[in-house]
């Protein structure tokens, strides 16, 4: 079996979920309903939920034969920039978390890799890489303002909603200038 490492979990964090007063046979339930702050760097490049915001957890620790289930929600606020013209986004988002945290000394460590289930510390579960985990593969690597959002006029760099249908950078050549107007007295 492999060695686990102390507990350098506090309990006092927000993101750690006490076990103690959940019995350990199967079908024993207790649900928590609780607000934290969202950690640092919880999204990609373009989009996140902010640092400190408000995370609505609900959620549901049930008891198996090798270890704890958590389920439930996580609820939200994210923000960030469009990827196509750069304007602020902003909206909630709720997502599904669901991870087996395994008991210390269970036979998961027989017929697991360590990376696959999550592992208790002394009664304590670590909820932060399963939040982290559900938010940051939701979240869109190239999130859009609009699904139709026709981004930047790449020459002078001006939302392209905000000019004139007509508008254009072609500039012609001035060796061709006079050949460019023969055509247009020939409509």
């Amino acid at each position: 079996m492999p060695k686990h490492s102390p507990s350098s979990l506090n309990p006092r964090a927000p993101l750690v979920l006490d076990t103690r007063d959940l019995p350990r046979r199967p079908g024993a339930l207790r649900t928590h309903r609780r607000v934290v702050p969202a950690p640092a760097d919880l999204g990609v490049e373009l989009i996140g939920v902010p640092e400190g915001a408000d995370l609505d957890l609900d959620l549901r620790l049930e008891s198996v034969s090798e270890g704890v289930l958590v389920s439930g929600t996580v609820t939200g606020p994210v923000q960030g920039e469009c990827g196509r013209c750069l304007r602020a986004i902003d909206y909630s988002l709720t997502v599904n978390v669901q991870e087996l945290y395994a008991y210390e000394n269970s036979t998961t460590d027989i017929t697991t890799d360590e990376d696959e289930v999550g592992r208790m510390q002394d009664d304590l579960i670590d909820l932060e890489p399963a939040l982290r985990d559900a938010v940051v593969l939701t979240l869109p690597t190239n999130p859009l303002c609009r699904e139709d959002c026709p981004g930047l006029c790449p020459e002078c760099g001006v939302h392209r909603d905000d000019l004139p249908a007509e508008h254009s950078h072609q500039q012609t050549d001035p060796r061709w200038a006079s050949l460019s107007q023969l055509n247009r007295t020939e409509e």
